[in-house]
């Protein structure tokens, strides 16, 4: 590996980490004559290593922008559906869960949380207010990560009610409990400022059968990639944001870092002449 800065290298090495910058720099590895050594493929810089993590950082932070909008929006979807229909305080009902363990486990985190929230609104709750004890749902959402949210949302037990949810983002109540699962895996992902354009994800997503225009922007070919994910946050995010240029960001995104190589992010081929895509990169262009 050419190495034409040392001082940058250096710099690079102390604020990045050898372990963090060393996963950008595998693709330009090839077959070493002996087994367990190290080859990089001719011409290879540490800048083009350098290149793809601040591609990757850039991604993520579009990411985390967009889905902090999704966690939002999901919050209220949840705590309007439930609050009109069983109450302020309905949410807590067992009875409305599929799986009593899965239950009582989410009410005991949710609990904790309420006990270490110092926020205004449920202080002033805890001090004025102690029969039902616990807040109404509309507090209690805001104290929730997506994470516990994407569980109390999947435990419900009867469909209409995970339907009634999910009915203003146009998808299938399993699609959008999938979703808000996988969500938070990538969420994860970033906020621990993980790798995200070329990783093999374990938790995937359902690939919906609508709408049309969602299921056929998605590659069914490469479902532990990131492409379907970014598919999905597109998506939803122009239902939550009318008139949002997250799509054509993607697309700008995509065009700065050569890189950075679509498929190994699971992009398929001519994947701008999609519809999905296609006025996002006429824009971008």
């Amino acid at each position: 590996m050419a190495v034409p800065d040392r001082a940058a290298a250096e710099h690079y090495l102390r604020h990045l980490s050898y372990y963090r910058l060393r996963a950008y720099w595998l693709p330009f590895e090839q077959p070493a004559p002996i087994n367990g050594d190290h080859m990089f493929k001719r011409e290879t810089c540490l800048t083009q290593a350098v290149r793809l993590y601040m591609f990757d950082r850039e991604l993520r932070l579009l990411i985390m922008d967009a889905i902090e909008r999704i966690e939002v929006s999901l919050r209220g979807g949840w705590a309007y559906h439930l609050a009109t229909k069983y109450g302020p305080h309905g949410y807590l009902e067992p009875t409305l869960y599929n799986r009593s363990d899965h239950y009582a486990k989410a009410y005991s985190v949710l609990l904790e949380e309420i006990e270490r929230s110092k926020d205004t609104f449920i202080v002033h709750y805890s001090s004025k207010y102690d029969d039902p004890e616990q807040p109404p749902i509309w507090m209690t959402a805001e104290v929730m990560s997506l994470g516990q949210l994407s569980k109390w949302l999947g435990n419900l037990k009867f469909r209409h009610d995970r339907q009634g949810i999910a009915k203003s983002y146009g998808v299938d109540e399993k699609v959008l409990v999938s979703i808000a699962h996988h969500l938070t895996y990538i969420r994860n992902i970033c906020a621990h400022h993980g790798r995200l354009w070329n990783k093999q994800f374990t938790v995937t997503m359902t690939v919906p059968n609508a709408p049309a225009s969602l299921k056929l922007a998605m590659n069914v070919e490469a479902t532990r990639k990131i492409y379907n994910t970014l598919v999905a946050i597109g998506y939803l995010v122009e239902i939550v944001v009318p008139g949002s240029k997250w799509r054509q960001r993607l697309v700008e995104l995509m065009g700065t870092c050569e890189l950075a190589n679509p498929e190994a992010m699971g992009f398929p081929a001519n994947w701008k002449d999609r519809p999905f895509w296609k006025e996002k990169a006429a824009i971008a262009d």
